[in-house]
């Protein structure tokens, strides 16, 4: 039983680590498409991305 807890244990942190490495949005971040301009334009920041797809990075602008 204890061996299948940290089986358990283990799967979740694998879990955890490899959907958190695929994006590096923010709580901030809030992308909103402009489907007149063929973009995403992000409410919090502002920062703008071209595409079809949601942008799955943070383009924050560095201050």
């Amino acid at each position: 039983m204890p061996v299948l807890g940290l089986l358990l244990l283990a799967g979740v942190l694998v879990y955890l680590w490899l959907t958190r490495r695929n994006s590096t949005l923010t709580r901030a971040c809030r992308w909103r498409q402009q489907r007149a301009l063929g973009q995403w334009r992000c409410a919090a920041c502002g920062a703008v991305a071209q595409g079809p797809v949601e942008p799955r990075h943070c383009l924050r602008p560095k201050d």
